[in-house]
């Protein structure tokens, strides 16, 4: 038996929740409530505090053993901006396309799989939803505990799809099987501040910032590999902060952002920094933050299994890609297989946000087929 979802429908309720993140409440009862009526078991639950939060998190389960195929996103949205055509959380569909914070990024995607799960009421093995409130902020107190929270429970998935808009000039064309890392560094050189006229009674420490610049700026990390971009650096911010003529500062800082594949990992890339830092200056400071390792898929049967449902709905074939920005998938990747597909991503994070009615529908079909073939294999032939 199968029950009948208008993903469209779905939709505009979703986006007619103002839910900027870090996400709470009004979206996430939109959202448990479509589930509950096809149904999964809801578990909603609130993770951390101010600045970072608090956040609400949604795991959603139907079904037992194995194999057990998850579906993972967000239901916050960045700020809308001034500027929009219309008001950003009233759905609109002008012409072929649906308006509104979110369309893309990502709930027409959220609903295309929810009204597509709802064909398929009676199946083997799981299917859950693992939707967090915290995506597009710090993402500390999002997917990570959710992921606790199913390591706690027990429900580990065998394979998990993350609907990001993946897409790039049509519905399709672009999936992704694995993504870059991310860190972020914080270079601080302390000085002596001093008159400018008398340097031996002051520590000057922008000669010593200048050369570990220009040291990490003839790093080559890497030439690329068969399946990511070259790793790079670059330099994001240099701070002194010295508004006088005649006064040497007492510090000068730094920011540099790194982008690596998975030929690093981002402990060692700060301690490849930070020696140079130590070498350059012994009263230099290294603080580093790192988002997400890189992370990768093989190309097999879960990404064969995505392509083929894509080719049957669109008749293209997908390019299996790790280009782009992180995502939640660099931490789900650490539990399962993790491939990420869905709408396209041309308007996301834009004004006048908006997604093709047509591309909705397709989408449902797309991960209504996912859903049939990965419940449809043995656990032991899932990648």
């Amino acid at each position: 038996m199968s029950i009948s979802i208008d993903p469209v429908d779905l939709a505009c309720r979703l986006i007619a929740c103002p839910s900027v993140t870090p996400a709470t409440g009004a979206v996430f009862d939109v959202l448990e409530e479509a589930l509950a009526g096809i149904g999964f078991a809801v578990h909603r639950f609130i993770a951390g505090d101010a600045p970072d939060g608090p956040v609400e998190n949604l795991f959603a389960i139907r079904g037992s053993g194995a194999p057990h195929f998850a579906y993972a996103g967000h239901l916050d949205v960045v700020p809308p901006g001034a500027g929009w055509a219309g008001d950003p959380f009233t759905p609109q569909i002008r012409g072929d396309l649906l308006y509104g914070r979110g369309a893309v990024d990502m709930k027409g995607s959220i609903a295309a799989f929810v009204a597509a799960a709802a064909r398929h009421a009676d199946h083997p093995g799981t299917i859950s939803l693992i939707i967090t409130g915290d995506e597009e902020g710090p993402a500390v107190h999002g997917t990570v505990v959710l992921i606790e929270h199913m390591q706690a429970a027990g429900q580990i998935p065998d394979l998990c799809l993350v609907g990001e808009p993946t897409s790039v000039n049509r519905l399709g064309d672009m999936i992704k099987i694995g993504r870059r890392g991310s860190v972020n560094m914080w270079i601080t050189v302390a000085g002596t501040q001093g008159h400018v006229a008398y340097p031996h009674l002051a520590d000057n420490p922008i000669p010593a910032l200048v050369r570990i610049l220009s040291r990490i700026e003839a790093i080559t990390l890497d030439e690329g590999t068969d399946w990511f971009q070259a790793s790079n650096i670059e330099i994001t911010d240099v701070e002194v902060g010295n508004p006088a003529t005649n006064v040497i500062p007492a510090a000068a800082k730094a920011r540099l952002s790194i982008r690596f594949n998975d030929l690093h990992s981002g402990e060692a890339l700060a301690a490849r920094i930070r020696a140079i830092c130590e070498e350059e200056s012994p009263r230099a400071a290294l603080e580093a933050k790192i988002s997400g390792e890189a992370f990768f898929t093989p190309p097999g049967a879960f990404s064969d299994m995505i392509s083929a449902a894509i080719t049957k709905h669109t008749g293209i074939t997908p390019e299996l890609s790790t280009t782009g920005g992180t995502s939640d998938a660099r931490f789900l990747s650490k539990l399962c297989p993790v491939v990420e597909f869905g709408l396209l991503n041309a308007t996301m994070h834009k004004l006048d946000e908006a997604v093709a009615v047509q591309d909705i529908a397709v989408l449902t079909d797309i991960f209504a087929d996912i859903i049939e073939a990965a419940l449809k294999r043995s656990k032991s032939i899932l990648v």
